[in-house]
């Protein structure tokens, strides 16, 4: 299902899907991996975007991995329910990458990445899933995140042309201005760009059933010291180790909870009931804050600043120190 920015359906999606499982290696494929690009990479384009006060627009391609062109020659059997009389024993062999393919991802990237760079777009360095292109004194950046491409720059000429050519040569659908990626909704005025995952954290509270409870007013309890060697009894794993990672997600655009969501992680192997109670004050906290998120304006001073901490033997179990960090561009945080 494809959502909108508010959380509503805006369509359905049908594939062909390939029984990759059943793949060899050495026979059917040999690599598998694509890189994706990171939240900081997106974070930081965004900031980029407010600062220089320039549209995000998003592409999105209608049958990605069918773009894809297999370097192997890879069979499958004709989907239950084909036939063609005379020709029962036949099978199919693909021209074109399919979903469930493990190679697919990897073709995609190929050809994704070959359209860019023949049309003049240089590969990041840091992130291979950035692009950037200068054409004069205007600049262009796309970023790459599996079938879903963000595009943004100084020259509304560009952007207008590469997505006309982005739809005729790889059959992508322009979805106008960036309002949802990855999940993370995204709102776009005239002097700002917010980022926020509200449907997703109040889905996480109604998830877990705590959508009655008291909000807490911090993610986590001050000075608060949790052990692996507590005494408490242990509790139900899978749904502790759900939890943490529902709210590792969360962190995306949530750096408010980053801490203490990284301390409660430590306990994923074998987790105690004052460990679940230190998880469940972060869903308490996140009950009365679902609205929060990121919000990137324009700053008279656009530099880029870091500042980090740590405490010293903080662990009360190996006697570890633990140390954090934030970058901002001008007074947005990125990274």
């Amino acid at each position: 299902m494809k959502y909108k920015a508010d959380g509503t359906i805006n369509k359905y999606n049908a594939r062909l899907v390939a029984r990759g499982f059943s793949q060899k290696e050495g026979i059917n494929y040999e690599e598998t991996f694509a890189p994706t690009a990171t939240m900081s990479t997106i974070r930081l384009v965004l900031a980029l975007a407010a600062q220089f006060n320039w549209k995000v627009h998003q592409m999105d391609v209608k049958s990605a991995f069918l773009n894809g062109d297999l370097q192997e020659e890879v069979y499958m059997m004709p989907r239950p329910g084909f036939k063609v009389v005379g020709l029962e024993q036949k099978v199919c062999r693909l021209a074109k990458a399919l979903y469930g393919l493990k190679q697919a991802p990897r073709a995609w990237y190929m050809k994704i990445d070959q359209y860019l760079t023949d049309h003049g777009f240089q590969r990041s360095p840091f992130d291979a899933n950035l692009y950037i292109k200068h054409t004069g004194d205007d600049i262009l950046f796309v970023v790459v995140y599996v079938d879903d491409l963000i595009i943004t720059g100084s020259s509304a000429h560009l952007i207008h042309g590469i997505k006309q050519d982005l739809c005729r040569t790889l059959d992508m659908t322009d979805l106008g201005l960036l309002h949802r990626c990855l999940g993370v909704e995204v709102w776009q005025t005239e002097n700002h760009i917010f980022l926020s995952q509200s449907k997703y954290a109040k889905n996480l509270v109604d998830r877990f059933r705590m959508q009655d409870c008291k909000p807490a007013t911090t993610p986590m309890e001050p000075r608060l010291k949790l052990s692996a060697q507590s005494s408490s009894p242990l509790v139900d794993e899978t749904l502790f180790r759900q939890l943490v990672g529902s709210l590792i997600y969360l962190t995306a655009t949530r750096p408010d909870i980053s801490f203490a969501v990284s301390y409660i992680s430590r306990f994923m192997s074998a987790p105690k009931a004052d460990h679940w109670i230190a998880a469940k004050r972060v869903l308490r906290y996140v009950r009365g804050t679902s609205d929060y998120g990121l919000l990137y304006t324009r700053s008279s001073d656009p530099i880029l600043s870091v500042y980090t901490d740590s405490d010293w033997a903080g662990s009360v179990d190996d006697r570890k120190s633990t140390a954090g960090y934030v970058f901002s561009l001008g007074s947005s945080a990125v990274t």
